[in-house]
């Protein structure tokens, strides 16, 4: 019968071999991961970049933007690219906190695109 190593021995061979750090950079990555996914789910809202506006609803953003901070945000929904009745632009702009300012534009622009009866969802304008 062989003597048998302590395991503390086992312990340094795995601190010796970089085998401990390789494990702690896979962990680091795995946490990484885990925190960017938990971070796009948290915006919840469909959004829409300002170029793909209709032209109608561009010109109204570029008009209230003086009036806007880095908590602001727009909401818009639309059916006609032309029609100013089948379209709705809803701004959160005197706010103090942006996810508040997100959830208030699109309550605004829902409650607007169902008195209009526009059938396209609402999204956040992304500047």
């Amino acid at each position: 019968m062989g003597i048998s190593k302590p395991p503390i021995i086992g312990w340094l061979c795995l601190f010796g071999s970089g085998g401990f750090f390789m494990y702690l950079t896979y962990l680091r990555g795995a946490c990484l991961a885990l925190v960017l996914g938990l971070a796009q789910a948290a915006a919840p809202y469909p959004t829409v970049p300002l170029k793909d506006l209709p032209d109608g609803l561009r010109s109204t953003f570029q008009q209230l933007k003086p009036e806007m901070n880095e908590f602001s945000h727009c909401a818009a929904a639309w059916d006609s690219q032309t029609d100013g009745d089948r379209m709705a632009f809803k701004c959160s702009i005197y706010i103090k906190m942006s996810a508040e300012g997100e959830r208030r534009s699109m309550q605004y622009c829902e409650e607007k695109r169902l008195e209009k009866k526009i059938k396209a969802p609402c999204r956040l304008v992304l500047p």
